[in-house]
């Protein structure tokens, strides 16, 4: 049997470097490999404040954004979570199942609910809606970067604990941890993960900022003072970082990057990973460009909605039935 592969992005702001080659350069290669279905999550979005009207560009941007780099619609299923009602329902009934102490212990609750008056229900109960949606597609493996590992542990186990209470209905996913690149730092700061929520632009790079800005924040991340490019993450986290990205842009080896800057300082270093990552982004860019413009991308993902909907709904019969719900 064909392995099912999930995952999901939310459209909140632009999406970074990070982002791409942490899971969207992974999802390209997937999708050769399994039956994969790829979700924009905006439902998880308003856990926290959004602007309707930017929100429906964004949904658009990030499924534009999904094709430039390569995503086949042919191949995987590309759709919005709120067309398929199923992930309300599906995440409401794990809501009854998930504890109290379960939610209050994820971080990730934690760091975005941290020095807020009031945090919305919505974003305590997130993880049950996450479970939900890797769940109700059975699906078999959910690459995630490190700080999703706690979330997809949840899954697993309200997965265990419904087909335990109430007879065997979800596949048990598999966490799929993606090693180099699955958690490109910042460039102001290499102890945090870049992040489109830093109010610091000049911490990451952006999928569509312009060639100039790339090779002006490239030239402005952080390094250390002694001037060897060598790869030491424990010593030299901010080069190692550099080195990281420079490798995934390239398809080169860090042993390699490392060896061409032998005895040259981080000036040619930089300079170098600049444009080498203009050369990448540019072409997705472009497409991104001619995608975003085409009048497609609601067609496309009315179909993926289709199939997307169509799937939930054999395992949401088999749920309703277990539970004991409905007429």
């Amino acid at each position: 049997m064909t392995s099912r592969v999930f995952s999901g992005i939310q459209p909140t702001g632009q999406i970074t470097l990070g982002n791409y080659l942490g899971a969207l350069k992974q999802f390209v290669a997937l999708q050769d490999q399994a039956d994969a279905f790829y979700c924009i999550v905006d439902m998880h979005a308003i856990t926290m404040p959004q602007d309707p009207s930017q929100l429906k560009e964004r949904i658009k941007d990030l499924a534009s954004l999904y094709l430039a780099v390569g995503l086949d619609p042919q191949k995987s299923t590309l759709f919005v979570q709120s067309d398929v009602s199923a992930h309300s329902e599906l995440g409401w009934i794990l809501q009854c199942l998930v504890h109290m102490g379960e939610l209050s212990r994820m971080t990730q609750f934690k760091e975005k609910g941290e020095g807020k008056e009031a945090v919305s229900a919505g974003l305590f109960t997130y993880p049950a809606l996450m479970a939900a949606d890797i769940l109700l597609y059975q699906s078999h493996l959910v690459p995630v970067g490190e700080d999703q590992k706690q979330h997809l542990e949840l899954t697993r186990d309200l997965a265990i604990r419904f087909n335990t209470r109430f007879g065997d209905t979800f596949t048990i996913p598999d966490i799929m941890m993606i090693k180099q690149g699955a958690r490109i730092m910042s460039l102001d700061d290499p102890s945090k993960k870049m992040s489109k929520s830093n109010p610091n632009p000049g911490s990451r790079i952006e999928m569509l900022d312009p060639p100039d800005v790339i090779r002006k924040k490239i030239s402005r991340a952080v390094t250390d003072s002694d001037r060897v490019v060598r790869f030491d993450p424990e010593e030299k986290p901010a080069v190692s970082n550099l080195l990281t990205i420079f490798s995934l842009v390239t398809d080169k080896s860090i042993e390699e990057v490392v060896a061409a800057y032998d005895g040259k300082g981080y000036g040619d270093f930089k300079k170098d990973l600049g444009e080498a990552l203009v050369a990448h982004l540019s072409p997705i860019q472009n497409r991104y460009a001619e995608i975003r413009n085409s009048g497609e991308i609601e067609r496309l993902l009315q179909l993926g909605a289709e199939k997307a909907r169509a799937t939930a709904a054999t395992t949401m019969d088999i749920v309703r039935q277990h539970v004991g719900l409905g007429s």
